[in-house]
């Protein structure tokens, strides 16, 4: 079989990819990052890259083959790499699977919220226990997946009618220039024709008069956000009323999941069985 590579560089194709169907962050990730990884330990035991004609070549790919990964992103159809002489595996799929996994999903959510740098790519390569990289293929492959996040994050959303939507907000405690400060997490999920879920938005503002929560909700309408019915989210009055002007025509319910939650914050720990 002839082995799928894609310069990464230039990844021909990847708004078509992220455009057809439900786009799934996590499981699309884990499968782009772990197939780079693949290829560039392949392109190291090599000593060239992929396709490139060079005199110092000490082996060429003879194209790949699958196996899949069962992860909690679910299963990963992974493309290994063949060699002409000798034969390639992964030490880190084969000895410390849990771990690597671990370690990729880490580096996904990671890469979501705060983009993908060469520092990471590293870590996680430690991680995994490969030496081999090269700091130039380390960059290379930082600035394709970081393009790939990019292309997710900012995708379109007019190609799909979400009639609900989920919103939640998380406050988290975050260091920021030597003082701990709170900030929140906002994601929104949305339901799509099909009846899946689809993780539309993530985003973290850390403005408490409602200036950050309502520039959440615009970015998802000018992204394309439309026909929405329901929107679910916390009681939160800076969310609710964030929701209210970016989509007035929607209705909202209180999510019946956190309901139980924000009552048990006010009830004593002794009294909190009988609520």
């Amino acid at each position: 079989m002839a082995a799928p590579h894609t310069s990464l560089t230039t990844p021909a194709g990847l708004g078509a990819q992220l455009a057809a169907g439900s786009p799934d962050l996590p499981h699309s990730m884990v499968k782009t990052f772990a197939n780079a990884l693949m290829s560039a330990e392949a392109e190291a035991l090599c000593n060239a890259e992929y396709g490139e004609r060079s005199e110092d070549r000490i082996n060429s790919r003879n194209g790949y083959r699958t196996r899949e990964w069962d992860t909690r992103a679910g299963t990963i159809e992974l493309s290994i790499p063949r060699l002409r002489r000798g034969s390639y595996f992964p030490d880190w799929l084969l000895e410390c699977r849990r771990r690597a996994e671990r370690a990729l999903i880490s580096v996904v959510a990671t890469a979501y919220l705060l983009g993908v740098s060469t520092r990471r790519v590293e870590k996680l390569a430690e991680t995994l226990g490969v030496t081999k990289l090269s700091k130039s293929q380390v960059s290379e492959m930082a600035t394709f997946l970081d393009a790939q996040v990019e292309a997710f994050r900012n995708r379109p959303l007019d190609s799909e009618h979400y009639t609900f939507v989920w919103v939640d907000a998380l406050t988290i405690k975050v260091r920021e220039h030597g003082r701990v400060v709170n900030v929140h997490g906002l994601v929104a999920v949305g339901v799509n024709a099909a009846g899946q879920r689809e993780v539309l938005g993530l985003d973290v503002s850390s403005s408490e008069d409602g200036a950050g929560w309502l520039a959440f909700p615009r970015g998802l309408v000018a992204r394309g956000l439309s026909g929405v019915r329901l929107v679910v989210s916390d009681a939160h009055a800076g969310l609710v009323d964030a929701i209210a002007s970016a989509l007035p025509g929607a209705s909202w319910q209180r999510c019946h999941a956190l309901y139980p939650r924000n009552l048990l914050v006010k009830v004593p720990r002794s009294a909190q069985p009988w609520v």
